[in-house]
């Protein structure tokens, strides 16, 4: 358990670290887009949508990675004040009950999505925008694979912690 637990974890360490120079990358982009269309008077759509894709990017392929390291967004009255082991059980039952659940069911739907805009060569809707939106909508199901592998992770982790106790 311990090694898949690992091998997870090193993956999304890798791709939350690869995948945050989105963001940097991002904002390049809109550096550009707002000077072409403040300055030079001209904006392009394939631009505003690069932006769109690489911020999609980011959030969905650091998803995994912020889990792991803790920086989800969490309503966390009681859970700070908690020791280990209450931590623990909480993630355990909300990682199998919610986590694991939602991550499938998401992985499902998403496939079909991305399958359906791949088979008919789903494009931008706008002149002049990106080819292959397909390629983004396959992309929100390797986010959710991510997050699911950490969700495991974090599942294996509940588990040694409580057993150790």
């Amino acid at each position: 358990m311990n090694a898949i637990k690992n091998i997870f974890e090193t993956i999304n360490e890798y791709v939350g670290r690869i995948f945050a120079w989105c963001t940097a990358l991002m904002v390049l982009v809109i550096c550009v887009d707002v000077f072409m269309r403040y300055a030079m008077g001209q904006s392009f759509i394939w631009m505003i949508e690069l932006e769109i894709y690489l911020f999609a990017l980011t959030f969905l392929f650091a998803s995994g990675y912020a889990f792991k390291h803790d920086k989800h967004v969490r309503v966390d009255l009681f859970y700070a004040k908690w020791q280990e082991r209450g931590k623990a059980r909480v993630n355990l039952i909300g990682g199998l009950f919610f986590l694991l659940p939602w991550c499938v069911v998401s992985i499902m739907a998403c496939w079909k999505y991305a399958m359906t805009s791949f088979r008919m060569g789903e494009t931008s809707g706008q002149a002049g925008g990106l080819p292959a939106l397909y390629l983004l909508k396959f992309c929100l199901v390797m986010g959710f694979v991510f997050l699911l592998m950490q969700g495991i992770a974090s599942i294996i982790q509940s588990i040694q912690t409580l057993r150790k106790s």
